[in-house]
């Protein structure tokens, strides 16, 4: 009876002294037996290193209304720091399946990362393990991440830098896909234009050479010329005087419909020269769009794994299986003894 009772304080743990104290070897042994087995293999486990890029969007969209518009209003400035919505659109470009196949190529990551080309899915593998050790993320004051793991201290920082350059590279060749054919639109625009202004200087000059050089000064010169000659009785002049009337009558309503749209038609022409300017230094013309506020280097230290995280935790998880192993011993025994 006296043992029944010993029995039934140890499993309700009221003297846990005594129950430790009962069980410190098991308990001891294994928990050692966890710190060499976790030293041994975070020891073997591979040592990767980290190196990252910060930096910001630009908010430019547009070279030429940032630089040379004339309607600048500051929000455009190429100066400015992005905001969110900019930083997301980084973040989209560089996770885009172009600058994934770029650092994969140059590095030749199926190789480097020991992927055989002949296994199941190797693609599949190899972006896997590219997702796992490169990611790029937002940090908490809109700057964008981007963090490089590898074996090779040297090629995460190469990697890491490459990744934030080819972010223009893509960036200028999606831009400058629209920006071509924005061009090329408003440079056809501009050469009908200047065709069109050309036709009607041609047309003038035709009318000039005919005798219409202006013809509100000339007819209310003419006419006066032509009252004076009338009364002088100079029938010579007024004969030459008529003559030209004739043809400022002839051709004078054509002169001033072609000189009112060749004044309009030039202006026309100048804004649509400033538009063309404008497209030809977006085609033309490349930009950063990002403020580097720290490149990568080279670590000088590994960052996974983190060995003394891994026998801390071995360790922690086996004395608590451990215990809980002992205490349904303690259990079990207990109800075989109530059953007797």
């Amino acid at each position: 009876m006296t043992t029944y009772n010993e029995n039934n304080a140890d499993l309700n743990s009221e003297n846990l002294v005594v129950f430790f104290y009962k069980w410190r070897k098991p308990l001891l042994i294994l928990s050692l037996l966890a710190i060499i087995i976790s030293t041994a293999t975070a020891f073997l486990v591979k040592e990767k290193y980290s190196s990252s890029v910060i930096l910001y969007p630009t908010v430019t969209s547009s070279i030429s209304k940032a630089l040379i518009a004339e309607n600048y209003n500051g929000k455009d400035d190429i100066l400015k720091f992005g905001e969110k919505e900019e930083a997301e659109q980084m973040l989209q470009i560089l996770n885009s399946d172009d600058i994934r196949n770029r650092i994969i190529e140059k590095y030749n990551l199926m190789n480097h990362y020991g992927i055989d080309e002949s296994d199941n899915y190797p693609r599949t593998k190899l972006e896997n393990i590219y997702e796992s050790n490169i990611t790029v993320d937002m940090t908490r004051f809109m700057a964008v991440e981007i963090e490089v793991l590898d074996y090779n201290p040297d090629t995460a920082a190469l990697i890491a830098n490459d990744i934030a350059a080819l972010l223009d590279t893509v960036k200028n060749r999606m831009r400058r896909e629209i920006a071509v054919e924005a061009f090329a639109i408003v440079a056809n625009r501009y050469n009908d234009q200047k065709n069109y202004v050309q036709a009607l200087e041609d047309s003038l000059t035709s009318l000039r050479r005919l005798g219409v050089i202006d013809y509100e000064s000339q007819a209310e010169r003419i006419t006066e010329q032509l009252s004076i000659a009338i009364l002088q009785g100079k029938s010579n002049a007024v004969r030459a005087l008529e003559g030209k009337l004739v043809v400022l009558v002839e051709y004078g309503g054509a002169y001033v419909s072609i000189r009112d749209q060749l004044e309009y038609e030039k202006k026309q022409l100048t804004f649509i020269h400033s538009k063309y300017e404008e497209a030809k230094i977006d085609a033309e013309s490349n930009l950063q769009h990002k403020f580097i506020v720290n490149h990568a280097y080279k670590a000088e230290k590994s960052s996974y794994p983190l060995k003394w995280l891994i026998v801390l935790v071995s360790t922690v998880a086996t004395f608590l299986i451990t215990l809980m192993a002992l205490l349904f011993v303690e259990s079990f025994k207990n109800a075989k003894n109530k059953l007797k």
